[in-house]
């Protein structure tokens, strides 16, 4: 039996500004993301990827075309809909957005705490857990200001783990780190999400980690110009 995709878009386009000022940002998108596959959009600056991004992680709505997360369309979904859906989709950015005056554990803690069926006990265990899992087990209880960008970084893959969501959305995780802390932190996605069974979406422009794709994506001007598979195109560089 066939799976179905996490994430199937068709025919999505958006628009910013109203009016004279308004601008197509995106240009009939059609893109599927299926169970456990890990996809690398590239592209320059400005062309689109992160908005691309916000629209499949409901946090902006959709204004064309169908987007269907788990087989629930996002289209005129209702704001309960989408935070539902938003609850589901683990988020990892360049800024790591932790919050300073938390220690790591209390960072991964609060994300679990949004299962109200959860007990706070259950939820320090899951928190501790997973920090273990990322390499953070002596570091459980330090603050961010204390650690490292590459030990922050992990922090927010904990965080967005922790829930085994579906899909995790990565929006240049490895910018603002060096070579050897980027490639860790891309390793540790990978191999998580592979045991998970989590898809991963990654926005990147670091050649450096392109081989960890399944699959490849390339934006240019709000158009989807090209899709690869990744082992095609190990080494090549944009």
């Amino acid at each position: 039996m066939t799976q179905e995709p996490v994430i199937s878009i068709q025919h999505i386009n958006h628009y910013y500004g109203k009016g004279a000022l308004r601008r197509q940002i995106l240009f009939d998108i059609n893109l599927e993301i299926n169970p456990g596959e890990i996809v690398l959009m590239t592209g320059p600056s400005g062309s689109g990827k992160t908005t691309l991004l916000s629209l499949i992680g409901g946090l902006r709505s959709v204004q064309e075309g169908s987007l269907k997360f788990l087989g629930k369309e996002l289209y005129r979904a209702s704001q309960t809909k989408l935070v539902s859906i938003r609850r589901k989709i683990g988020y990892i950015f360049q800024a790591h957005n932790l919050l300073e005056f938390l220690t790591a554990r209390q960072n991964v803690q609060m994300a679990v705490e949004l299962d109200k069926y959860i007990s706070q006990k259950e939820a320090i265990a899951k928190a501790e857990t997973i920090l273990r899992a990322v390499g953070l087990g002596q570091r459980i209880n330090y603050y961010p200001d204390s650690l490292s960008g590459g030990q922050k970084q992990r922090i927010a893959i904990a965080r967005a783990l922790v829930n085994n969501p579906a899909l995790i959305l990565a929006d240049e995780p490895t910018a603002a780190l060096d070579k050897q802390s980027g490639r860790d932190v891309v390793e540790l996605m990978q191999r998580l999400a592979k045991e998970q069974g989590t898809s991963i979406l990654l926005v990147t422009h670091d050649n450096r980690i392109l081989d960890i794709a399944d699959r490849i994506v390339e934006m240019e001007d709000g158009i989807l110009v090209r899709q690869s598979q990744g082992a095609v195109i190990k080494g090549k560089v944009y």
